[in-house]
């Protein structure tokens, strides 16, 4: 079967793009083929749900720009198409003297990437909105909101389908293949003939985009586990909005926070520790191969001798309660042990080149073949359908 573009992933990233190339040129003969049985099982089916405002960003990096384009492109998306979401606001709070230069640079960030009213708040004022929070100043951010990205896909998924696109579930890529400018895409049900192939393949995207290169790519996924704890109904009156820690500016998580959730609820986390396979969303789950991939690869072995007491913390919390528990009370001080209830744990997809370097902005490697997304961490959810439109138009360049 022959096709223009072959989406490799139906993970909100490929199914923004899917959708932007058939709005574009509703034309293209476009399939989009996904392992799972349904849209959105991994990485945008088990994060926070939040809307980030592009608060954290490099001004005038990929994050930056696909963030504040697609937060914007997002709210009118659901809006449209009738989705729910919630402006509610968040802020972020520093604890101890030593943050505040951080505080003051995440302010700048915000201002240069547009973010209007933004608002230093002193800590009686941070007391104001959130009454149980500790810290000594913060920074109230408006645009932040909340939604449940799953609907999301599934709503991109429709549209897809409204014009014409296929897509196909349970169907995991085993090779592509490439000859007289048309690639091959193998399936574990068929065989797929395209001009072009687009690699949105999230936690297995490096394994993807090794397919198509001739030579070694200098980057690999490393997954990350993130586990969360939520608060009992009892409890949920002590957060508000959302409430975050100044992050430290080393390390490329943002810390434990605190998350109101669209359907109810509010969540305590992330933790990050090294997951033992690439799906690996419990502590008992191990993929031997994946994990010694991981172990091997130079750049990890740098980011190992780098963070390992950053590590070794994130595995303590991970298995005492009481040390989760303390962390978050750097925030909300009165929360105790037993107001947290077991929640659920996402794994992130983040790129380590060879050097050791956690790629913090979002990649993108080209071939003649292939366009491959090979670092889509968050804000990809919120960036989704500006990150589609920049790998669209890359598409549409190329197939005319």
């Amino acid at each position: 079967m022959r096709y223009d573009v072959v989406v490799i992933g139906g993970g909100i990233v490929g199914l923004a793009t899917a959708l932007k190339i058939k709005e574009q040129k509703p034309r293209t003969r476009l399939l989009v083929l996904e392992k799972e049985s349904g849209p959105a099982k991994h990485q945008t089916g088990n994060n926070s749900g939040v809307i980030h405002s592009g608060l954290y960003y490099k001004p005038g990096s990929l994050k930056a720009l696909n963030c504040i384009g697609g937060y914007n492109q997002l709210l009118a998306f659901c809006d449209k198409e009738g989705i729910e979401y919630d402006l509610c606001g968040k802020i972020v709070v520093a604890t101890q003297k030593e943050q505040l230069p951080i505080l003051d640079t995440l302010f700048q960030r915000g201002e240069e990437n547009g973010l209007k009213n933004l608002v230093y708040l002193s800590g009686d004022e941070m007391r104001e909105i959130e009454p149980h929070v500790a810290g000594i100043k913060g920074i109230k951010v408006p645009q932040t909101g909340i939604i449940d990205y799953k609907k999301v896909s599934e709503k991109y998924a429709e549209k897809i389908l409204e014009l014409d696109g296929e897509i196909r579930y349970n169907e995991r890529v085993t090779s592509v293949s490439d000859l007289n400018g048309v690639s091959t895409v193998v399936s574990s049900k068929g065989s797929y003939e395209t001009t072009l192939v687009v690699n949105c393949g999230g936690l297995y995207s490096d394994k993807v985009a090794q397919m198509t290169e001739d030579e070694k790519i200098d980057l690999k996924i490393i997954p990350f586990r993130g586990e969360y704890y939520e608060l009992k109904p009892e409890k949920q009156y002590l957060v508000k909005h959302l409430i975050y820690p100044v992050p430290d500016p080393n390390f490329p998580f943002l810390g434990v926070h605190f998350t109101r959730m669209i359907n109810g609820g509010v969540e305590a986390g992330p933790n990050a520790v090294l997951a033992f396979r690439r799906e690996g969303y419990k502590k008992t789950d191990f993929k031997f191969s994946e994990l010694a991939e991981t172990l091997m690869w130079p750049g990890f072995q740098k980011v190992a001798a780098k963070y390992w007491k950053t590590g070794m913390g994130e595995y303590y919390r991970s298995f005492s309660k009481a040390a989760f528990t303390k962390a978050l009370q750097a925030l909300i001080p009165e929360l105790k042990a037993d107001d947290l209830i077991p929640g659920g744990a996402g794994v992130r997809a983040q790129a380590c080149d060879i050097t050791g370097g956690l790629l913090d902005d979002f990649k993108i490697i080209e071939n003649t073949q292939s366009i491959n997304v090979c670092n889509a961490p968050s804000p990809a959810a919120t960036s989704s359908l500006a990150i589609g439109q920049t790998v669209s138009e890359m598409v549409l360049k190329r197939l005319d």
